[in-house]
């Protein structure tokens, strides 16, 4: 049994942003035997953007059910079913977040249908599900709204299964290997001993070179996904010369990111070489203009000598994040550099902007809120520990800040309690600071706002 699922959100980062609409088709294998599709009330704005790709507005959900109302008819349907989506992490991670929230593993087999079809239909330079569609003569009523993408993806599947032998049906084997792909010195057993659980993971070719670092907070998936690329010429090479296996568990999700960025600058491995130098090429900067408003702008952070209050790794990237700050903090597009004009933004002709570009704002109101955007990319304390899992049950992760600059992490019993900040400060093993680590943090604290962080006084 299947549950071929769509959604639509609120953003990108299924820790922060929330479910705004899901449709399920349950699927037999044959046919479709139940389906269900409902909006769902994210208690939180919908961004303008989101709005302008999905159509679903803040009014339409606003006497939606809450995910907590259709959560057992959810766990119900799926019980049993591989939960199947295209591009499925995605659908898959922001179902889970929102069990999360209620205290409740939701745990399902998966299965994408964009690997899937690039094993079975390989050669198409696009596998999105519009592409694919329009080359498979898939008709989408509704697109970018869950029943249209999910009925879609029932299309897609069907079509599949029409490729497979009969045998085949279950796709359990899907991520399993191939000899071929393997090089004659790998025991396939070295993978398949992978564990399920969060950490670093390390390839080394024939010569015991390092030749890759990668993190993941399922190891095992992870490296399987490698074997399953079939195309980037790049991956297909670099998997021809894995001879060997190495990882670390971290426990910590927070810890891999740190681990991996380090050790990549470190060893410098050959199939990294994008990694090397600082993956954060834009940042996002503040100044205030010759009228007193503080304004926003997207540069390469080699053009600057200050701090930017954040980075990213691509110049789209930072756009979008910059567009949900303005929906907001209610910004105004043009100091933000995202709207060029001599008059008035876009924002402000429906009201979203309150007339900063044209002097109809004050630099004093408009600065207040300005303000929470360059507060919240700073650390809430200079010194502080962030506490995090441990890589058992019997231990917590710990990672030091101090005076705003990362000390490094460390592993500590979780009966710490008796002994206090001092135990937690001989708990660090001591590693560098840079940019990107700058980055890595800011970003997981953002995203994650309910971490456990402890501060202290720096001595």
């Amino acid at each position: 049994m299947y549950a071929i699922v769509d959604i639509e959100t609120t953003g990108g980062s299924p820790s922060i942003e929330k479910i705004t609409e899901i449709a399920l088709y349950i699927h037999d294998g044959m046919r479709i035997i139940n389906q269900y599709s409902t909006l769902i009330n994210p208690e939180k704005k919908i961004p303008y953007f989101i709005t302008n790709l999905t159509g679903i507005t803040n009014d339409m959900v606003a006497e939606a059910p809450k995910f907590y109302e259709v959560a057992r008819q959810i766990i119900e349907m799926t019980e049993n079913c591989i939960f199947v989506a295209h591009n499925v992490s995605f659908d898959y991670q922001f179902v889970r977040h929102e069990y999360k929230r209620l205290g409740y593993n939701f745990s399902r087999e998966r299965l994408c249908t964009v690997q899937l079809s690039r094993k079975l239909i390989p050669g198409y330079t696009s596998y999105s599900l519009g592409k694919l569609c329009d080359m498979l003569n898939i008709q989408i009523e509704g697109r970018h709204r869950a029943s249209g993408d999910a009925f879609a993806t029932v299309k897609l599947f069907e079509h599949l299964l029409s490729l497979c032998d009969p045998e085949m049906r279950v796709f359990k084997n899907i991520p399993g290997l191939n000899k071929k792909d393997l090089h004659p010195n790998l025991k396939p057993s070295t993978i398949e001993n992978l564990p399920e659980s969060t950490g670093v993971y390390y390839f080394y070719n024939d010569k015991d070179e390092l030749i890759y670092i990668g993190k993941s907070k399922n190891i095992r998936n992870r490296v399987f996904s490698h074997y399953n690329n079939f195309i980037s010429k790049k991956a297909i090479e670099m998997r021809l010369n894995i001879a060997d296996i190495n990882y670390e568990i971290t426990g910590s999700e927070l810890i891999s990111l740190l681990k991996e960025s380090d050790e990549i600058k470190r060893f410098k491995p050959i199939h990294n070489r994008s990694q090397r130098r600082s993956i954060f090429h834009y940042g996002l900067y503040n100044y205030i203009d010759a009228d007193g408003y503080i304004r926003f702008l997207y540069t390469p952070n080699n053009k600057s000598e200050a701090s930017p209050i954040s980075s990213f790794s691509t110049l789209k990237a930072g756009k979008i994040y910059l567009q949900e700050l303005i929906d907001k903090y209610n910004l105004c597009q043009k100091l933000c550099g995202l709207y060029s004009t001599t008059g008035a933004c876009f924002h402000y002709e429906i009201t979203e902007c309150y007339g900063a570009c044209i002097g109809k704002e004050s630099p004093e109101s408009y600065n207040s809120r300005a303000l929470k955007v360059i507060e919240l990319h700073k650390y809430k304390h200079d010194n502080s520990f962030i506490l995090e899992e441990g890589r058992s049950e019997d231990e917590i992760a710990v990672i030091m800040i101090k005076n705003g600059q990362y000390k490094g992490y460390g592993y500590l019993s979780n009966e710490y309690n008796c002994e206090g900040v001092e135990a937690l400060k001989a708990s660090i093993n001591f590693y560098p600071d840079n940019r990107d680590i700058q980055q890595i943090l800011k970003n997981y604290i953002r995203q994650h706002p309910y971490l456990k962080i402890i501060p202290f006084e720096s001595d």
